[in-house]
């Protein structure tokens, strides 16, 4: 098999030197062939042994200008010779953009090799020399757009001394790949597709919003580098995100600093303030990101009018009402917790005020109990470790409670296994905000939590690990005091459930989370062996609990406690999530739609067989995530409801119970059914 076999109609052609020798790369690509062609002849149980003759030959090939052409001219050949084979890369139409960057990020040079061959397969079939049987050009396009967009600084800085220091000059090969995809793809559609990306995470409306801010903060700047073609700019809305952060008013238009901002606002009359304040207000509701220089306003209008502060809140007649009411607190609370550094609990405060909570009787001395609350050395110290000394703790922490109180929807568990930690949070915050206000201070005033199960008390002090194996740190101020509590705690009621027959979360959910929390059960997977029972009934009881026709017409109540078997876009399983189940209501098309919550940071997944989680464009509010009745109910497998309220489950057709159960077999439910193969998997623990 010569060269121009291997790249299947691609070959490079060999380069010389002037001198007329074959050059290093030349070389190198001829040792690459000659591996790839051993891989190839070998039968696929040995092909591991030729693994790392054909790796290495790739690093040297990667190694060299012009190695990244040169590997994706036998994208093919490497891939029919079984480098995949085995691994994480062997499908490529399963592949997850968000995981490219950790991947090329890692220590390990064989994994970045992987890696890096596997995104020049992906070039290769976008431009048509790779006619992959699972892969459309079109997927493989869109795919490295938006790797390309979220690791930009791969292809516009030098690698950091971490990472010369972890990958060596590996770290340089990533980049040079990088480059050559993004000649290869074009700028444009980078951009494109990471506008779209950041519009996506945006409409979900996340407390946490770091990673989307440090994004548009590389377009601008990228964008005024003239060393830097973007190519053309118009059209893709990046004006709409930079100018949300950084000139969001005529008074900031070319971001002139903090301090000429607030000259141009002290040499303002009302009117100009006016224009200013509604202005910062527009951008932050139509986007759900606060610029500094809001903050900086707002901390100006304190001496101004209330009015103003509504106008830069953007407040509706119910949130000028609690202002009104309670002005002496909200001026407190901007006092404090308000700076350039912590502009984003703008948006809270004006959603916090808006649900109208603060004419909850308990919720206001709760609030200014918070304002004065003597944090201990403990939570000083976290929180300063991750957000810095400016400003001090307290006032991160109030800046906390106020986006948690505003954005009940939008508390994420981070890169952690916390699941269910973030959604008491979430649902404390909902649905009973002083209780959450309450648990805050026990976290941070005690460093301690103290609940109950059955009756007796349980410590987070004096319970052991959690879920999570180490102290979370990527989380928001709330959830970084609270989180390590409530995780353990959760951690000692299951085990405090061992020995009793079935699921723990039986018992667990209702002490852990609240009351409303319904006592009756229902789950279709046996502890014991991992295999699906009772799947017609759990079904039936799931569409007349939840069902408005099956229900009696009974929408939702309290947010109640569930678990779904998450799967990848493969449909195979993943592991067990916990959610909380919203309100199920028709779409804007008349399709019955279950809306919940997701405690991840981002909601929208695709978890195969046509079942794509949507967050925006079927009636979702903020921070929901949707789908259809019965595809929701396919990838359920826990579920809470009032034993008292048993609805009408024989009325639900056969035909659509028997739908539900094809998508469960064709995914997280393969050879767990009686008729397939039986699997028997550890005792759920995750929800």
């Amino acid at each position: 098999m010569d060269a121009g076999d291997l790249t299947k109609g691609n070959p490079v052609k060999p380069t010389v030197d002037a001198s007329g020798e074959a050059t290093t790369l030349d070389k190198r690509v001829t040792s690459l062939d000659d591996a790839v062609q051993a891989m190839a002849e070998t039968r696929d149980f040995g092909k591991h042994t030729k693994l790392r003759r054909v790796l290495e030959a790739l690093r040297r090939v990667l190694m060299q200008p012009g190695g990244a052409a040169a590997v994706q001219a036998r994208a093919q050949s490497l891939e029919e010779a079984g480098l995949f084979q085995g691994t994480d890369w062997a499908s490529p139409e399963i592949l997850i953009p968000s995981l490219v960057g950790p991947s090329l990020h890692s220590g390990d040079v064989d994994t970045v090799v992987m890696e890096a061959t596997s995104e020049l397969r992906m070039l290769a079939v976008a431009r048509g020399d790779f006619a992959h049987p699972t892969l459309p050009a079109e997927d493989a396009r869109q795919f490295l757009s938006q790797v390309l967009a979220a690791n930009m600084e791969l292809m516009f800085t030098p690698p950091s001394e971490a990472e010369r220091t972890q990958q060596g000059r590996a770290a340089q090969l990533v980049r040079d790949m990088f480059r050559h995809l993004a000649e290869e793809i074009g700028y444009d559609s980078i951009l494109d597709n990471l506008v779209d990306e950041i519009w996506r995470i945006l409409r979900q409306r996340p407390v946490q919003v770091e990673s989307v801010q440090s994004l548009i903060t590389r377009i601008a700047v990228y964008r005024d580098d003239p060393d830097v073609d973007l190519g053309v700019s118009s059209g893709h809305g990046i004006d709409r995100l930079i100018t949300s952060l950084f000139g969001t008013t005529e008074a900031c238009r070319e971001d002139p600093g903090i301090d000429v901002f607030r000259s141009r606002l002290e040499a303002m009359d009302t009117g100009g303030l006016q224009s200013e304040a509604t202005g910062f207000a527009r951008a932050m509701h139509d986007t759900g990101l606060v610029s500094p220089y809001h903050a900086e306003l707002l901390r100006y209008l304190l001496r101004e009018s209330d009015y103003l502060i509504g106008e830069a809140l953007g407040l509706s007649d119910t949130g000028r009402n609690c202002l009104m009411r309670y002005s002496q607190l909200v001026h407190r609370l901007i006092d404090v917790a308000v700076h350039p550094q912590t502009a984003q609990c703008i948006y809270g405060l004006a959603l916090l005020l808006d649900r109208g909570i603060l004419y909850e009787p308990p919720i206001v001395p709760a609030l200014w109990r918070q304002l004065g609350l003597e944090l201990s050395p403990v939570a000083q110290e976290r929180l300063t470790a991750v957000f810095g000394d400016v400003p001090n703790p307290q006032a991160r922490l109030v800046a906390g409670v106020l986006s948690v109180l505003g954005q009940p929807l939008g508390v994420g568990q981070g890169d952690n296994p916390t699941c269910q930690s973030a959604r008491a949070l979430s649902m404390w915050s909902y649905n009973d905000p002083d209780y959450l206000l309450q648990v805050v201070v026990w976290a941070a005033r005690d460093n301690e939590i103290l609940m109950h199960f059955e009756g007796q008390p349980i410590s987070s002090k004096d319970s052991e690990a959690g879920v999570a194996s180490t102290l979370p740190t990527d989380l928001d101020p709330v959830s970084l005091l609270v989180v390590p509590h409530l995780d353990r705690i959760y951690a000692e009621m299951g085990r405090r459930c061992a020995g009793r027959p079935g699921d723990p979360h039986r018992w667990v959910n209702p002490e852990f989370h609240g009351w409303w929390a319904a006592r009756g059960f229902h789950i279709n997977v046996d502890v014991e062996t991992g295999n699906l029972v009772d799947l017609d009934e759990f079904l039936r009881q799931f569409h007349a609990s939840y069902h408005p026709s099956y229900n009696g017409e009974q929408p939702v109540i309290h947010p109640q406690p569930a678990g779904v078997a998450v799967t990848d876009s493969a449909a195979r399983y993943v592991g067990w999530h916990a959610i909380t189940i919203l309100r199920v209501a028709p779409d804007p098309q008349d399709v019955m739609r279950v809306y919940f919550y997701n405690p991840n940071n981002d909601s929208g997944q695709d978890w195969g067989d046509g079942v794509v989680v949507s967050t925006a464009g079927n009636g979702e509010r903020f921070g929901e995530a949707s789908l259809p009745f019965d595809q929701f109910a396919s990838r359920l497998y826990i579920f809470h409801t009032d034993p008292l309220e048993g609805g009408e489950p024989e009325r639900v057709p056969a035909g659509d119970i028997a739908r539900i159960i094809g998508y469960i077999e064709r995914s997280w439910g393969d050879d767990r059914l009686p008729a397939g193969k039986l699997q028997a998997l550890r005792r759920p623990t995750s929800l």
